[in-house]
């Protein structure tokens, strides 16, 4: 016998739902530092997937990190934007001495951390499906069941007697 009850599976994608809402503390706190710079120590480290589609970056650096990347936003940066509509943000980092304009979907990423609080967000990167326009009815129902985000690595776990 089971010491949990069994969770019923749930017709409302919550785990998606979550994550995007996640995605949102991310573009806060981009659009804050394009508005008003880095407070203190506060420096972000941000993961993304270099192959999502929307990504822009010079052709050396996708040869370079073909996958994935991670940049740091702390003392030398420029231009960074945050186009909520659009679902993207661009920033101006340089990277052996030379500049570079990065443009990346907020769909793309995989991870976002300050390290100087200690606050740190993962995530999986979304499919281009997903991140597209809705689709009128007729052309989603022939595309298919759209995929759901686990978050279970995110939960804790009940303590065990």
């Amino acid at each position: 016998m089971s010491d949990s009850p069994t969770r019923p599976e749930s017709l409302l994608p919550y785990a998606l739902w979550t994550e995007e809402a996640l995605r949102v503390v991310v573009q806060d706190a981009l659009a804050h530092a394009a508005k008003h710079g880095l407070p203190g120590e506060h420096h972000f480290y941000i993961t993304f997937r270099t192959d999502h589609p929307g990504v822009a970056m010079p052709g050396h650096l996708r040869a370079r990190y073909p996958q994935e990347m991670t940049v740091v936003l702390q003392h030398k940066f420029w231009d960074l934007s945050v186009d909520r509509a659009a679902g993207i943000f661009s920033v101006g980092l340089s990277f052996g001495g030379v500049p570079a304009m990065l443009t990346v979907p907020f769909a793309a990423l995989t991870a976002f951390a300050d390290p100087s609080v200690r606050f740190g967000l993962r995530f999986q990167a979304m499919p281009a499906q997903e991140t597209a326009p809705e689709p009128e009815p007729a052309v989603a129902a022939a595309s298919g069941p759209s995929q759901v985000v686990s978050l279970d690595s995110f939960r804790r776990r009940p303590a065990r007697d």
